[in-house]
């Protein structure tokens, strides 16, 4: 019964520590990350839009009338004499000194309404562009989160491809402790071929075990990426490949991210509310015109209430404020001027990043042909190797220096490979057609 007891708790930790693994292409990758409960970033630049929304909606109020309701009740007592009533009335004697206390009721609604206000007009022009600048920037957001997403998880193809290399070479390695041991049982071998090939096969165990570490790190940091729960386990179906790009000038791509690189018509937009907001404070000067009315019904508590109203028109003429104005203005054109210069900055900063992405592309793709060139002619050398140490004409050191340099050509091949598709990221990135091209 102990046993059995043992037999079942055993099977039940087994149970709960395993987690159903979860297959993950790239474009899911990324739809992951772009979901509502995805990406920080992604909900960061919601709540940015947001908050442009109300910034929109207070400077429209502005320009919109403005309807305040009032009721006020009043306990009161009026000294006639402060007022400089004090005579008298033959027959009715002298005015009362103090009248009161009374109580009184006013029930009033008052409008005001802008008629002509430029610089009002100015900020609202100015909060509109500000919410298509935070649309432009989660749009943005977007594209950065699919370029990390994007890099994630090319970093983790490579550290599985490199996980599969590494087994081969166990494969490769645990192939040739066999033959050796099979050459020393015949006769045509020694020891020592047989202590090298164990020596080898445990070098490569232990790059397989660095390796699959280096996995496990690479998918901790895609699934950080994408917002999904860290102790989920994953398998990545997309493989790493070689692809032919096509290539363009740089200054065709330069006008192709021009049209598609939402972070510089955000940039673009945030100049464009600058302007505006510059221009508001430059029309601070011209004179305002508004109509105010109120209507209500005033009276005693014990008495008639009558209605009353008043309305009439403001005509706010600006003369002087001790500079405020002025340093209002300096401070806005300031600030224009700095976005003016951010704007310069990312389009030069864009012609970087695209002709550094082209000569990436040029030089990877020379790099994947010699590493793939590289790859044939190491698995040539060794079969070759080892038929010669099969057939007794060489020494088996030859065949252990050709199974290291296919070790090492295998890990070019990857590594040649994670730079052909990661300068394809970084290209498509600077053009600002990643997200198509992932989608």
């Amino acid at each position: 019964m102990y046993r059995i007891f043992l037999f079942l708790m055993a099977t039940v930790v087994c149970v709960a520590q395993t987690q159903p693994q979860m297959e993950l292409s790239l474009k899911q990758a990324v739809d992951l990350a772009l979901s509502p409960d995805g990406a920080t970033r992604m909900k960061l630049a919601k709540e940015v839009i947001a908050a442009a929304e109300a910034r929109r909606g207070q400077a429209l109020s502005a320009l919109l009338p403005n309807v305040d309701g009032s009721t006020t009740y009043a306990n009161q007592t009026v000294n006639l004499r402060s007022f400089g009533i004090n005579f008298a009335i033959p027959g009715l004697g002298s005015t009362p000194s103090l009248v009161g206390p009374f109580s009184t009721v006013d029930v009033r609604a008052t409008a005001t309404q802008s008629i002509f206000d430029f610089a009002a007009i100015k900020r609202y022009q100015a909060s509109r562009a500000g919410v298509d600048q935070a649309k432009l920037e989660r749009e943005s957001e977007t594209d950065f989160t699919i370029e990390r997403v994007s890099r994630a998880y090319l970093t983790a193809l490579r550290a599985q491809a490199l996980v599969e290399a590494d087994r081969a070479n166990v494969e490769l390695a645990q192939q040739l402790l066999d033959l050796a041991q099979a050459q020393k049982r015949a006769g045509t071998g020694t020891g020592i071929e047989i202590t090298r090939a164990q020596v080898q096969l445990a070098n490569e165990k232990q790059q397989l075990v660095v390796a699959e570490n280096e996995l496990d790190r690479a998918s901790l940091y895609l699934l950080r990426e994408t917002g999904v729960n860290l102790a989920a386990a994953v398998r990545l179906t997309d493989a790493m490949e070689y692809q032919t790009t096509p290539l363009e000038t740089a200054e065709a791509a330069l006008q192709k991210a021009q049209q598609n690189r939402s972070d510089l018509k955000a940039q673009q937009k945030q100049e464009t509310a600058a302007r505006m907001n510059y221009d508001a404070v430059k029309w601070e000067r011209l004179p305002s015109i508004a109509a105010t009315g109120n209507y209500g019904a005033i009276g005693l508590t014990d008495g008639p209430i009558l209605p009353t109203r008043v309305y009439g028109a403001t005509l706010r003429i600006p003369v002087f404020d001790g500079g405020r104005r002025d340093a209002r203005r300096a401070e806005a054109a300031s600030l224009l001027r700095s976005q003016q210069i951010r704007t310069r900055d990312l389009t030069q900063q864009i012609d970087l990043e695209l002709r550094l992405a082209i000569d990436g592309i040029r030089a990877s793709e020379t790099q994947v042909q010699t590493a793939r060139e590289g790859l044939t002619l190491a698995q040539n050398e060794l079969e070759q190797a080892r038929r010669r140490y099969e057939a007794g004409v060489t020494v088996p050191l030859e065949l252990t220096d050709a199974q290291s340099r296919l070790a090492r050509a295998r890990d070019n091949y990857v590594a040649a490979l994670y730079s052909h598709n990661l300068a394809r990221v970084d290209l498509t990135s600077a053009m600002g057609t990643l997200s198509q091209t992932v989608r």
